[in-house]
Formats: structure tokens, sequence, C-alpha cells
């Protein structure tokens, strides 16, 4: 049974920083291209960020330079390191594990929110 469970996020104020972690089971994670998305009220779900099995990584416009996303195969978790945080930044954050069209994976989330 393929589990991703998130865990980090919370409130902070705008400028913190959260770290976001994601780990799985039930999956050869060295072998799968993980990211991150998030989802707010009223909008689309936006991919965040994204590594490959191979350690490259892509990063949406809007957290560029601000988010860091990597990955410990060893300890099969995966993580996004959040800085310079910003209210437009609020969403649910999910977890994702793709390897093919028949293999993709979701975490349940875990909700960031950007308030003073």
């Amino acid at each position: 049974q393929v589990q991703l469970v998130e865990s980090g996020g919370g409130l902070v104020q705008p400028g913190g920083s959260l770290r976001l972690s994601c780990a799985a089971s039930g999956i050869t994670f060295s072998r799968y291209l993980m990211g991150w998305f998030r989802q707010a009220p009223g909008q689309q779900q936006q991919l965040v960020a994204r590594i490959s099995s191979d350690g490259s990584t892509y990063y949406a416009d809007s957290v560029k330079g601000r988010f860091t996303v990597s990955r410990d195969n060893a300890k099969s978790t995966l993580y996004l390191q959040m800085d310079s945080l910003k209210p437009e930044d609020t969403a649910l954050y999910l977890c994702n594990a793709w390897i093919s069209q028949s293999n993709i994976y979701w975490g349940q989330g875990t909700r960031v929110t950007v308030s003073p």
C-alpha cells in the first residue's frame, strides 16, 4: 500500500519560513519523480516544485529563489524549504509521486497559512 504523508505546515507570519516533509512508503522512492503542488481556495492546483530521480529540479516562477526542494532517498522523504513566505503562498500543499501515467500517487496535504 502506497502512502505519502505530509507534515510541517502551519501558521507563519509574512517573511517567515517553514519546512515541509513528505514521508513515502510502499514505493521505490528513489525511482520516482517527486513534486509539491498547492491548492489555494478558488484557484487551480499549481505545481510548486519537483525533483527528479537524478536530482534535477524545477520551480514555479512564483517561488524561485524562495523555495528549495530536496529529497533523501535513504529516508524515502521529500522536503520543501520555504523561505520569505508571502500571504499568497497560503494553500494546501500536496506531495506527489510520479513514475508513469499508471503510477501516480498523492498525499492528503498539509496546510500552510501565511498571515500577520
